[in-house]
C-alpha cells in the first residue's frame, strides 16, 4: 500500500515549512494542557461541580459526546479534504471554532447557574475543533518528508507540543492563576491584569489564553508550509465523493489486515489515553485535594518528561519500528493505571498504610502523593511516543495522495469509541461512588489494545 505514484510530491520541504508544520502542535497544546488536564478541568470538578465524583462523571459525559461527534466528522472531512486538495482552509475553519469555544470558558463563573453548561459545551466544542484540525495537519506528513523520516518528524511535533504546553503552563501558574487562599501565584506574585483569585479568574482565563496562543502560533503554518493545490472539484461534489471514499477506505482497510487491525487497536488504546488525560488532574484534585499550585507543578513536571519522551520515541520509532514503541508504551501505561488504582489518601499498594496528609507536609508531602506524581511522570514519558508512533505507522502504510482519508480513518479509529472509555469511567464512577473506578476501567482498554496490536504483522 505504499505510495508508488511517480507524480507524488518530492517530500523535501524547506526548514521554514517544516517549522511551520511543527508549530501546529505547539499552537494547539495549551488547550490540552491548561483546559483538558491541569487547570480548567480540576477547577470544574472541584469548584463548579457539587463534588469531585459528580464532576468527574460530568466531565466524562462531555468527553464522550465530543468523541461521538468526532467519530462522525473526522473520516468524512478527511476524505473531502483529499478531494478538494488544500488542507489549510479546513485547519482555519476548525481553528475558528476552537477560538470561540475557548473564549466561552471565561464565562463559567462560580455560583452562576449557567456555569456548568458553558464549561461543558465550550470544552466539548473546543475538543472537536482541535482534533478535526489535527486530521488535516497530520495528512501533510507524507508531503513534507520521505518515509524514513516520518517517525522523527512526528515525534518532534509531539515534543514541540509538550514544550508549548510547558511554557503556557509556566506563564499561567507564574503570572495569572493564584491560589484562592494566599492570593498569590506560584512565583509569589499578584495575578496580572487584576485577575481575581476569589472568583477563580486565573483558572477561567486558561480558555482565552489558549485561544490567543493558537492564533499567534498557527500563523507560521499558513505562511511557510506549502499546501496541496486545488483539484477544481466543488465542495458539494467533494462531500459526495468524501462519503463514498469513507466507505471505500473502510473496505480497503478490511482488505489489508495490517491497516485494519492497527486501526482497531488504535481505537482501543487511544480511548484509554483520552480518558487518562481527561481525568488525571481531576483525580489528583479529588483524591488528594490538590489546588492550582500542586496541579500546575505536576503538569510542568509531566510536560517535561513528555517532551523528552516524544523526542526519544521518534528516534526509537525510526530505528526499531513503530510497533515495538507502541506496545512498550501500552504495557507501561497499564502498569501505571494499576499503580494509581492502588493509591488512597492514607495507603499505597492497596493495603500498605501511610501517615495521613498534613498541612505541614508541604507540596506532595504524603507517600501516596509522591507515588502519584512519579506515576504521572511515567505517563508523560510514554504518551508522546505512543501517539507519535501511531501516526507515523499509518503514514508508512498508506499512499501519500490519499493520506487525508486514511488519517481521517485514523481519527475515526481513535474517536469512534473515544466516548466509550470516558463514558465507562463516568458510569463506573457514578455507580461505585469512587474515583478509583477510573483506572480500573482503563486497564481493560489498554490490555485489549495490546492484544490487537500484537497481531499486526506488517510494520
Amino acid at each position: 500500500m505504499r505510495d508508488i505514484n511517480p507524480l507524488a510530491p518530492s517530500r523535501k520541504a524547506s526548514r521554514p515549512a517544516i517549522l511551520g508544520w511543527l508549530l501546529f502542535d505547539w499552537a494547539c497544546q495549551p488547550f490540552f494542557t491548561l483546559v483538558t488536564t491541569f487547570v480548567f478541568a480540576p477547577y470544574f470538578a472541584s469548584v463548579l461541580a457539587s463534588d469531585p465524583v459528580s464532576g468527574q462523571s460530568l466531565w466524562g459525559y462531555a468527553t464522550a459526546a465530543a468523541g461521538l461527534v468526532l467519530a462522525i466528522l473526522s473520516p468524512v472531512l478527511g476524505s473531502v479534504a483529499d478531494a478538494t486538495g488544500p488542507k489549510k482552509p479546513w485547519i482555519a475553519a476548525s481553528g475558528l471554532v476552537l477560538v470561540i469555544a475557548s473564549f466561552a470558558l471565561w464565562y463559567a463563573t462560580p455560583g452562576q447557574s449557567y456555569a456548568i453548561p458553558i464549561a461543558l459545551i465550550g470544552f466539548a466544542f473546543g475538543t472537536v475543533a482541535v482534533e478535526v484540525a489535527a486530521v488535516f495537519n497530520n495528512a501533510m506528513i507524507p508531503h513534507l518528508v520521505p518515509p524514513e523520516r516520518y517517525g522523527r518528524l512526528s515525534g518532534t511535533g509531539w515534543a514541540m507540543g509538550y514544550l508549548g504546553g510547558l511554557v503556557s503552563l509556566v506563564i499561567v501558574l507564574g503570572f495569572l492563576a493564584a491560589d484562592p487562599v494566599s492570593m498569590k501565584t506560584v512565583f509569589g506574585l499578584d495575578p496580572l491584569f487584576g485577575l481575581d483569585p476569589a472568583t477563580r479568574e486565573g483558572d477561567r482565563v486558561t480558555g482565552p489564553f489558549s485561544a490567543l496562543w493558537f492564533l499567534v502560533f498557527i500563523l507560521p503554518l499558513f505562511l511557510f508550509t506549502p499546501d496541496l493545490p486545488r483539484t477544481g472539484m466543488s465542495l458539494k461534489n467533494a462531500a459526495r465523493q468524501g462519503l463514498e471514499q469513507v466507505k471505500n477506505t473502510v473496505a480497503d482497510a478490511r482488505r489489508h489486515p495490517s491497516v485494519g487491525r492497527f486501526l482497531l487497536a488504535n481505537m482501543v488504546y487511544q480511548d484509554a489515553l483520552v480518558a487518562l488525560f481527561a481525568f488525571g488532574g481531576i483525580y489528583g484534585a479529588g483524591v488528594f485535594g490538590w489546588q492550582a499550585i500542586e496541579l500546575g507543578l505536576f503538569g510542568i513536571m509531566l510536560t517535561i518528561t513528555g517532551t523528552i519522551g516524544a523526542l526519544i520515541g521518534g528516534r526509537l520509532d525510526d530505528r526499531l519500528g513503530a510497533k515495538p514503541v507502541i506496545l512498550g508504551a501500552i504495557v507501561i501505561l497499564a502498569l501505571v493505571c494499576l499503580g494509581v488504582l492502588s493509591l488512597g489518601r492514607e495507603h499505597i499498594l492497596f493495603a500498605v498504610p501511610t501517615a495521613p496528609p498534613s498541612p505541614d507536609d508541604g507540596l506532595y508531602g504524603s507517600a501516596p502523593e509522591k507515588l502519584f506524581v512519579l506515576l504521572g511522570l511515567v505517563i508523560g514519558s510514554v504518551a508522546g511516543p505512543l501517539q507519535a508512533s501511531s501516526r507515523s505507522l499509518l503514514a508508512r502504510l498508506v499512499p501519500a495522495q490519499e493520506a487525508g482519508r486514511y488519517f481521517g480513518l485514523l481519527a475515526l479509529s481513535g474517536k469512534v469509541t473515544s466516548f466509550l472509555a470516558p463514558l465507562a469511567v463516568a458510569v463506573a464512577t457514578a455507580i461505585f461512588q469512587t474515583q478509583a473506578a477510573g483506572p480500573a476501567v482503563l486497564i481493560l482498554f489498554l490490555l485489549a489494545g495490546f492484544w490487537l496490536l500484537s497481531g499486526v504483522r506488517r510494520v
